[in-house]
């Protein structure tokens, strides 16, 4: 099972790709993950990706997509594989198609701009604790506190309007593309393309999750 998940930030992608992977026994691969492992061990597309990192540059394609065939060959990758949040550019997809790494599932998880940013503009939490709130989905006991401490709560400078709002613009300006080239790739009848499931990501998670379960038979 090798798949790559979409979705707007806030969608619900990591909740998912955790029932994802558990399910198939598969490993979630983000490219921060595998950047940071690559330089920690030190392998020559890891010390070529620090060069970059260390620049505060961002690390081209051609090497990230050299990460990904590496780090596709080791054992925990023999039932598959999860992508998240990779590719994140048209580029980044053609050079993967080209380099052949196969895909047979892409699934986009689809929620509108405005429940997104009321999920995550809601969101409160208790430093302290971890424990997490949601003024309208999981409220405290009482406005802004606690309910164990009694401390106050706070919002997360990513999960302020303004910011969930530019994350939103990155990823409409970018991402977004994606799931045009993967449908229309999906059904072009071309031999080696992936599945498109699109699944709408608003309501209960056990849904959300079966309706995927049961695209991915």
């Amino acid at each position: 099972m090798r798949l790559i998940l979409l979705g707007a930030p806030g969608a619900g992608k990591g909740t998912q790709a955790t029932f994802i992977k558990e399910k198939f026994n598969i490993p979630q691969i983000s490219t921060g993950d595998m950047l940071r492992a690559a330089v920690k061990v030190g392998t020559q597309l890891g010390l070529e990706a620090k060069k970059f990192m260390d620049a505060g540059g961002l690390v081209p394609d051609e090497v990230i997509i050299g990460l990904v065939k590496e780090r596709i060959k080791d054992a925990d990758c023999a039932n598959g594989f999860l992508f998240d949040g990779f590719p994140r550019t048209i580029p980044q997809a053609e050079a993967m198609k080209q380099a052949g790494v196969g895909i047979d599932y892409v699934v986009e998880i689809d929620v509108p701009d405005a429940a997104i940013v009321e999920r995550m503009s809601g969101r409160r939490s208790h430093p302290a604790s971890g424990r997490t709130y949601h003024v309208k989905f999981n409220p405290p006991k009482v406005e802004g506190k606690d309910d164990v401490t009694g401390e106050d709560l706070v919002q997360r400078d990513d999960d302020k309007e303004e910011v969930v709002l530019k994350r939103l613009e990155v990823y409409h300006n970018q991402t977004e593309q994606l799931i045009g080239y993967y449908s229309d790739w999906a059904n072009s009848g071309q031999g080696g393309a992936p599945k498109y499931v699109k699944v709408n990501g608003l309501g209960e998670l056990n849904t959300i999750k079966e309706e995927i379960f049961v695209a991915l038979k």
